[in-house]
């Protein structure tokens, strides 16, 4: 059943169109940021909406039947990482200042969705370790540019823990990559 749905026109290009107005509305989210962002690093500022991005670019494709591996391995390792990081930052907000607002739950809904879609998908993916090393090396690069660059997003009640952040960002990384990996490459090599 849950094949079926995935699967389903009607309901990729449902998908389609919500993930293109999010990975819209994250890119003007972060205006004001970018704004401020020196041009080298702009790419790499916008980490949530550029996650959904390519998430769009593989439903893309994937409503005509078409692959696109290394967007693919992009996608389920960036919208896993960013779709919890959002909604873990979210959570400590709500710690350390008891209050988030509407926002802070919808973006809390918005970013696990994220992180779901993104893993659901994992059985159409086409991902070789080739893809998956790419990826990787694009996700802990943006680590660096985030946290010894110091273009992370900007939570402001949150900027005394961004070395702890930075830590936990670092970790989940290679959670997201791992998990990627497991359910891709893995997963494909265990079954032929």
């Amino acid at each position: 059943m849950i094949r079926y749905i995935l699967t389903d026109k009607t309901f990729l290009i449902g998908l389609f169109i919500i993930n293109l107005l999010g990975t819209l509305y994250g890119y003007y989210w972060y205006r004001f940021q970018l704004a401020d962002t020196p041009d080298i690093f702009l790419i790499f500022v916008p980490d949530s909406p550029t996650a959904s991005l390519f998430f769009t670019i593989f439903l893309l494709f994937f409503i005509f039947g078409k692959h696109v591996p290394y967007i693919e391995a992009l996608a389920i390792i960036t919208l896993f990482k960013y779709g919890i990081w959002a909604v873990v930052m979210n959570l400590f907000t709500l710690i350390v200042d008891g209050y988030i607002g509407w926002v802070g739950y919808m973006l809390m809904i918005s970013h696990g969705a994220m992180a779901v879609q993104g893993l659901l998908y994992a059985p159409y993916y086409r991902i070789k370790m080739r893809h998956i090393m790419f990826a990787a090396v694009w996700t802990l690069h943006n680590d660096v540019i985030d946290y010894v660059f110091e273009m992370m997003p900007t939570y402001s009640s949150l900027n005394r823990y961004m070395d702890e952040i930075g830590y936990f960002t670092f970790w989940l990384s290679i959670l997201s990559i791992l998990i990627a990996y497991k359910l891709t490459v893995r997963q494909v090599n265990s079954i032929q």
